[in-house]
């Protein structure tokens, strides 16, 4: 432990710690602009400069250890002015359009103006005009609000080590973007959206088409449909002064409701529908050779688009399953328009979902039109809905529960916790295993697959058969377990894992690039603490005992992983360039 001190408190915190770090544990703040928690400290911004008393010297906080016998002053009004300078001379290259923001009211940027009391700027204001990128259909690059924080960099290189963007050219001259200043479309983004929920400004954010929803909405020609993902319900009340983690599920559907859908469904019933597509598949290839072994899932389109773009070898490897959003849009327009008597070609399908590689996914290519029309028409990201809810005038905190409309509501506690990294290969383990013995599962918390470690691995004893897990999460962390299957490949020996569970987002989408900002990892234990809540609660807790599942099979699908569900459930893939 190191003993120092902060504006003169005293305080004893462990070796390593930095200059922000103590400050925080005394409830003292340092501002900060390029500062994040998921992110290694590289000082860019400096605007969290502090003095060590008795010298001249200022230090950058973020990034500076304290060593023993320390004393820091935080702020006096030599570092308040120096701070303010900094942010005068950023502002001196920033849009002034605040009101027409997509960040309006959640902008670090603007909150430190706001604090700093910032009316004037004493510099000349000077923008580089260069246009908004908005190619890729999931996430929208301003480059005028850019501030070169370098937080979107450091995500994207060392989080996810996608490595789509970087800075090219020098001081002034710096620019943030794709190699070459090519569109994101043409590089190797994945939509994942993490720079978004990262970027301190309105320089990245999610595909807007709020206005062609509202529009739908008004019209009474059209019938809406909405869906909502199984994290949106752990996170969305944040926005509303909720806790993170607090479920606030049928709060949501009656907030659907009061703001026009005349149908509201919920995405838990198609990650039901999910495991027993992917379950099934899993256990022909396991125990029958029908496809490769490992199987990777593909709920998530962030980690689809990787595979596409960076593991040809490793495509056969991938569930066809379709995600839960788009084998929901599947069936509203086929099974569920049949049972209403609705023409499909009315029907306006939305779907709320943590994540903006969803906004890609419903159009990523023709096996996304199985119904004959598109599946999904809309995606929402949870920021969209909060807004969405703001903008219609009622108290969401205040409204009566109500329930999702059946057939394609009800859901399984399996459902519920597809929204946490481990929670679809838990999920899936408890169909299996119960297809694959004919029996349940004693204890059915698969708890090997939970929580924030990198890789979890495991292995489960299916009547005398050793199955073996690798749960990843987070991009940046998958690269290892390519490699080992890689190399088993190559060597022709028995795989290391059986069955792999990828999510792009750190956490799995409970920290997905469209939920609310500002996630940590306390935050997303959290929102995961809720999902498996939300599970111990249900009735039913395993997707192959949901009635209306059963019922969508025995009345419309016929058996899982039959050729009814490939021709709604299922998908393929293809090789595609890293760069266009």
């Amino acid at each position: 432990m190191i003993n120092v001190k902060i504006n003169g408190k005293p305080i004893q915190v462990p070796d390593g710690t930095t200059i922000l770090a103590a400050a925080k544990m005394l409830n003292i703040k340092i501002p900060s602009l390029c500062y994040n928690s998921d992110l290694p400290a590289w000082a860019s911004c400096g605007i969290c400069i502090v003095r060590q008393e008795g010298t001249a010297r200022m230090l950058r906080a973020c990034c500076t250890k304290v060593t023993e016998g320390m004393s820091v002053i935080t702020h006096d009004p030599e570092i308040v002015k120096a701070r303010r300078t900094v942010l005068e001379l950023i502002l001196s290259n920033h849009p002034q359009e605040c009101l027409t923001c997509t960040r309006n009211g959640q902008c670090e940027l603007q909150s430190l103006a706001a604090e700093f009391g910032l009316r004037q700027i004493r510099f000349e204001h000077f923008i580089i005009d260069r246009p908004l990128d908005n190619s890729n259909h999931a996430i929208v690059f301003d480059r005028n609000k850019c501030i070169n924080c370098g937080r979107c960099v450091e995500v994207c290189q060392q989080m996810q080590k996608v490595n789509a963007i970087e800075y090219q050219g020098r001081g002034g001259k710096t620019v943030i973007g794709p190699a070459a200043l090519t569109e994101l479309a043409d590089s190797p983004c994945i939509r994942c959206g993490q720079c978004a929920a990262h970027c301190p400004v309105g320089a990245i954010y999610e595909d807007h088409s709020m206005r062609k929803l509202w529009d739908r909405l008004a019209d009474p020609d059209t019938v809406t449909a909405v869906q909502i993902a199984p994290a949106v319900r752990v996170a969305l009340g944040e926005e509303f002064g909720m806790e993170p983690g607090d479920i606030s599920t049928k709060k949501i559907y009656a907030a659907l409701r009061r703001i026009g859908f005349n149908y509201v469904f919920d995405t838990n019933f198609s990650a039901d529908l999910t495991i027993m597509e992917e379950g099934y598949e899993f256990i022909a290839r396991l125990t029958e050779g029908k496809g490769a072994i490992p199987l990777f899932t593909s709920c998530c389109p962030a980690w689809v688009d990787y595979a596409e773009k960076n593991c040809h070898d490793l495509l056969p490897n991938v569930s066809t399953a379709k995600s839960p959003q788009q084998m929901m849009g599947a069936m509203i327009k086929t099974y569920w328009a049949k049972q209403a008597g609705i023409d499909p070609a009315k029907i306006f399908s939305v779907s709320i979902m943590p994540c903006t590689a969803k906004k890609y996914e419903r159009r990523r290519d023709e096996t996304m039109n199985s119904s004959g029309y598109s599946d999904v028409d809309s995606v929402l990201t949870t920021r969209e809905l909060a807004r969405l809810i703001k903008q219609s005038g009622f108290d969401f905190n205040q409204l009566e529960d109500e329930e999702a409309d059946n057939p394609l509501g009800p859901y399984t506690g399996a459902g519920t916790i597809f929204g946490a990294t481990g929670g679809v290969m838990e999920a899936a383990l408890r169909t299996a295993y119960a297809v694959l013995t004919g029996n349940e599962l004693a204890d059915i918390n698969f708890t090997p697959a939970r929580g924030l470690k990198d890789v979890k691995e495991a292995k489960v004893d299916v009547n005398g058969t050793e199955v073996r897990i690798a749960v990843v999460h987070q991009m940046g962390n998958v690269e290892p377990v390519l490699e080992a299957v890689r190399s088993a490949i190559a060597e022709k020996k028995e795989p290391p894992y059986h069955f792999i569970e990828v999510m792009a987002c750190r956490g799995g989408c409970v920290g997905g690039g469209g939920q609310p900002y500002g996630a940590t990892d306390e935050i997303r234990a959290k929102r995961a603490a809720g999902l498996y809540s939300d599970d111990e609660k249900s009735v039913v807790r395993v997707s192959h005992k949901n009635p209306n599942i059963i019922k969508l099979y025995d009345d419309f699908l016929g058996k899982p992983n039959s050729e009814k569900p490939h021709k709604y459930l299922h998908t393929h893939y293809v090789e595609r360039p890293l760069y266009k």
